[in-house]
């Protein structure tokens, strides 16, 4: 598993708490900001992934 996979599990974590409070709590802006947390997560675990097989690939 590459790092950024495990980042960017954790900022869409981190997004899914923030977008839930901001949600519960009527903060439109901090609702969406864990919108844009988790969309930033979801890439970043998506670059890892491509670069995990990258390196596999090379490997063989």
């Amino acid at each position: 598993m590459h790092k950024d996979q495990i980042k960017g599990a954790a900022k869409d974590a981190k997004g899914s708490v923030k977008e839930a409070v901001g949600k519960a709590t009527g903060n439109e802006r901090l609702e969406a900001e864990g919108a844009a947390d988790r969309l930033a997560g979801k890439v970043q675990k998506g670059v890892g992934s491509v670069k995990d097989a990258a390196r596999e690939a090379l490997k063989h």
